[in-house]
């Protein structure tokens, strides 16, 4: 019998994937309608491939947005955690023989896994430096 761990801490949704047409005309009606605006700090991500993300004007909620032609659409929710639960995550997920992947995004560290039924989920932390420090590879 398999003894149930105890999950580390999320702290919230950090963001959620969404496939559009054109970033950039996602992101008018995004700004025009709901009030969005890009987050400068991720501006480098914002490539061919890579995410525009974008926030509310309270800095809350945040949108990846990925190209559907060169982004096949996944279901993604993207939890935020801390650094230091980041790496029980790791933990947790090794004791529960979760298969994963850690990305270093270079202003954040994330770790993307399925669920039973395939869907893409995502934990992420902005605490970059501690994870660096303290992870180990």
């Amino acid at each position: 019998m398999k003894v149930q761990q105890k999950a580390p801490a999320l702290t919230g949704i950090d963001h959620l994937h969404l496939y559009v047409e054109n970033k950039q005309a996602a992101l008018e009606w995004y700004k025009n309608i709901l009030g969005f605006s890009p987050v400068d700090t991720l501006a480098d991500w914002n490539t061919e491939s890579g995410p525009l993300t974008i926030e509310d004007a309270s800095g809350i909620i945040h949108l990846a947005l990925f190209t559907r032609d060169i982004q096949p659409p996944v279901t993604s929710i993207a939890f935020k955690t801390s650094g230091e639960q980041f790496l029980l995550w790791l933990i947790h997920f090794a004791h529960q023989k979760i298969k994963l992947r850690v990305a270093d995004h270079q202003v954040s560290w994330s770790i993307y896994f399925k669920d039973p039924d395939g869907n893409m989920h995502e934990i992420t932390t902005s605490e970059h430096k501690f994870v660096t420090d303290n992870i180990k590879q």
